[in-house]
């Protein structure tokens, strides 16, 4: 004997109810089989509506039948022959006839009693079950429908009876035995009590009905078709790489149906677990699928994690109190008020000083479970023995499930280091002595995020997703996009990154993309997208709430630079190509330098000083390590580096100066750069990451332009140069003379910084620096006469871009 049950998606209409067919004669062939169904699809929930519209004295029931009929009717008339219809649609008339009559009841009296409520869904696996009978008799199938209500013994708990095992296994093997048959066809659900009354399994039940039977007939197998090929690793709506379960076993899979993992009816597997009869969930739509196997013993596989699962709308109460201490009965009180108002206990957690005890309950049970403890606790809390009932709502309980779990010593540091990481906060934890599982819980926000970041570092072999947002699309942002975009396929391969573009910002458009912005065409897509400034792309990448996010600002924007703070609060790690933030006020880099070691969230600019050169990372490393540094000198704009490599008093200053922002090498006023302000912010922002709390007001600048340069617009910036020739030859001039070049140096000495223009000798570090290079030279305690030298391109797009996109991978 084996039992196949199948729920509403199966046999929503009579496309589906003919693959049920299909399935069961292929079994039937194979050896005895019981068929229990659900009712059609959404059948259940209008049978509930229908009741609760008639004891409200709404007469919209009415419409609310006919229309369950005529879909009932329609079925039978796709299903049948026409030949053989007119004995069905008279048993279906018949069933609503009988179903009118009771609603009238309950429309007149205004009362809609438990019972009457069990009569009313009833009819839902009734009509069912009665039609696919009728189908197979069609075909001939030796088959007999079954009246389950006649066989499942229950109390006369309404709505969620209990099953008398002993009396129920007795009635179905005698009618087994008395009833030979090769198909049984049982409607699901539904049970009688000793009085005869029809009472109903609670929700789900239709799997609780095939267990029942397949213990009672010592099945073979259970088989469970839904619309799912099993149960997965995570919940495949909010997890997109989740991945099936082959093999389970029976308490790994009651451990995840208790937490949300709603493929089984939780209850379902406790008859079948005690007669050792497996369960396999299949798929009515992909039969061929292997499903989910749930047997005895849990599979031995490389993963000892075998699922995530959630359940959502959680209150957590806590009880907690001086007077609780050493006090023998104050759990047992607790747990006598709740049970006494029916409310059920999903997870309870304990200090081990007895000062406070916390259980999670369903959020609707809030109001009746805090009016109840309160009373029970009344004296102690008018007497300051316990604290008044703490209530937090807006919770969900995520769980980690593997019977493995036990063997394998780390998970739960694994699992909290991973939420931590990611900015989520665990409000409660409980763990059985069995470790089979470990839950946490934590702000319904967090859910997605949490079962997310979970779910890649336990079952993600493949590889580890960032989600990026871009603020700023213009050079170095574009450059960026193509290198990413490049890039992909080798860091999947190499890394296991996988690099998602989620959201790109300009200073007009925002656009996201969950599932990663197409490259080929971002920037149609973005003009395209709705307008929006930068606070509007903050809140949106605040509120999607992604693992591992991470904010690019490729922008040289003070408000862009102002955002920072907020995401890192959120464990939104931050890569900036702006140095604003950092060159702000010491205090306002000292706090996200701060919020960026609490919240687990990387803070990153190594290209606010060198582009791509590896000068902050390799600073960092100096300092980690132990040493200390002594002196920096540096020429670290590329910007006039070009300019003076480029200027010989033969072409006019202000035409070298034109060309080099045309090749994209100077800040979008150039006077940052020749003005010696953009250098003064990369020697603080060296001297900051060297230990040395310092402003800009400290730094001194021997300016080589004239005041009159500064004044007005950048047009009138170039036309004023163009006036000043004189002053730039005669500074080319004077270097010339000493055989000497002419280079920005900036310099950190003792705790004092400068920048100016000097005259550099053949025999200098700086002498032989040509184009838009940069030169930093550390001066150490491990390298005090030689310095350390880092040399390279210090400007320009491409290379910008890439030291951003390195940052990004060392977020990873």
């Amino acid at each position: 004997m084996q039992v196949l049950k199948f729920g509403g998606t199966s046999v929503a209409n009579s496309a589906n109810i003919n693959k049920v067919i299909a399935i069961a004669q292929s079994a039937a062939h194979k050896e005895a089989t019981v068929l229990v169904v659900s009712a059609l699809g959404g059948v259940t929930d209008e049978l509930l509506q229908t009741g609760e519209l008639a004891s409200n004295a709404d007469d919209a029931y009415k419409t609310l039948l006919k229309d369950m009929e005529n879909r009932h009717l329609d079925t039978v008339r796709e299903l049948l022959p026409i030949q053989q219809q007119s004995a069905t649609l008279s048993l279906v008339k018949q069933q609503f006839n009988e179903l009118d009559g009771i609603c009238d009841g309950v429309f007149l009296l205004g009362e809609l009693s438990p019972r009457t409520r069990d009569r009313i869904v009833s009819y839902g696996e009734l009509l069912s079950s009665m039609m696919i009978s009728a189908k197979l008799h069609s075909l001939q199938m030796n088959q007999v429908w079954v009246d389950a209500r006649k066989l499942i013994v229950t109390n006369s708990n309404h709505g969620n009876a209990a099953v008398d095992f002993v009396r129920t296994e007795k009635k179905i093997q005698e009618y087994f035995k008395q009833n030979p048959y090769q198909l049984y066809v049982v409607p699901g659900f539904i049970a009688g009590d000793e009085n005869n009354n029809i009472t109903t399994l609670g929700r789900g039940g239709s799997d609780y009905t095939a267990a029942i039977f397949a213990s009672a007939t010592q099945a073979t197998v259970l088989e469970i078709w839904t619309d799912v090929s099993g149960m997965m690793t995570a919940d495949p709506r909010l997890v997109q790489n989740a991945k099936p379960i082959n093999r389970i076993s029976y308490q790994e899979a009651m451990e995840l149906s208790h937490f949300g993992a709603k493929i089984i009816y939780p209850p379902t597997i406790q008859p079948v677990m005690s007669k050792n009869i497996p369960v396999w969930i299949k798929n009515t739509f992909a039969p061929d699928e292997y499903g989910t196997l749930i047997e005895n013993e849990s599979a031995a596989t490389d993963s000892f994690i075998r699922g995530i699962s959630s359940i959502s709308s959680i209150s957590l109460l806590s009880l907690e109190g001086s007077g609780m201490i050493g006090i023998p009965g104050f759990s047992k009180r607790l747990f006598e008020a709740l049970a006494n108002e029916t409310v059920n206990v999903i997870l309870i957690t304990q200090s081990s000083s007895e000062h406070s005890i916390c259980v999670g309950i369903n959020e609707a049970d809030t109001y009746k479970a805090k009016h109840a403890i309160d009373h029970a606790f009344s004296y102690e809390i008018q007497t300051g023995k316990v604290e008044p009932l703490k209530v937090e709502k807006g919770l969900s309980i995520v769980a980690l499930v593997g019977e493995q779990m036990k063997s394998h010593p780390g998970i739960s540091g694994k699992m909290f280091g991973a939420l931590g990481k990611n900015g989520i906060n665990v409000r409660a934890i409980a763990q059985g002595s069995s470790e089979k599982n470990i839950s946490a819980v934590l702000s319904a926000f967090d859910v997605k995020k949490a079962i997310n970041v979970l779910h890649e570092e336990f079952f993600e072999t493949t590889y580890k997703q960032l989600n990026i947002f871009i603020a700023g699309t213009g050079n170095v942002g574009g450059k960026l996009l193509g290198q990413i975009k490049k890039q992909f396929q080798y860091l999947q391969d190499t890394l296991r990154l996988q690099i998602q573009v989620i959201g790109l910002a300009n200073s007009k458009k925002i656009l996201f993309n969950e599932d990663g912005i197409n490259i080929e065409n971002w920037k149609e897509a973005l003009a395209g997208s709705d307008n929006g400034n930068i606070h509007d792309f903050v809140r949106s990448i605040i509120s999607k709430n992604l693992r591992n996010s991470v904010f690019v600002d490729v922008t040289a924007n003070a408000e862009v630079a102002g955002v920072y703070g907020s995401l890192l609060e959120k464990s939104v790690s931050v890569v900036a190509c702006n140095k604003i933030a950092c060159s702000a006020n010491y205090e306002s880099y000292h706090k996200l330098k701060s919020l960026s070691r609490e919240y687990n969230a990387a803070f990153l600019f190594e290209t606010n000083v060198g582009a791509g050169l590896p000068v902050i990372g390799t600073l960092n490393d100096l300092l980690r390590s132990g040493d200390k540094v002594n002196k920096i000198q540096a020429v670290l704009s590329g910007t006039l580096n070009f300019v003076f490599n480029h200027y010989d008093a033969t072409k006019p200053f202000a035409q070298i100066v034109k060309q080099a922002q045309t090749e994209g090498y100077t800040e979008p006023d150039p006077r940052l750069d020749l003005g010696g302000t953009d250098v003064m912010r990369k020697i603080m922002i060296l001297a900051r990451e060297a230990g040395q709390q310092l402003e800009m007001d400290d730094i001194s600048n021997e300016y080589f332009l004239p005041a009159s340069c500064f004044e007005g617009s950048v047009e009138n910036f170039y036309t004023e140069m163009e006036k000043q020739e004189t002053h730039f030859k005669q500074l080319y001039s004077e270097a010339f003379a000493k055989n000497c070049k002419l280079k920005f140096v900036a310099k950190y000495e003792n705790g004092k910084a400068s920048v100016g223009l000097q005259h550099i000798p053949a025999e200098s570090d700086f002498y032989h620096l040509y184009g838009k290079d940069n030169l930093v030279l550390f001066y150490t305690e491990r390298y005090p006469e030689q310095p350390l030298v880092i040399k390279g391109a210090g400007a320009g797009a491409d290379v910008t871009a890439s030291g951003v996109f390195a940052d990004i991978i060392r977020v990873a």
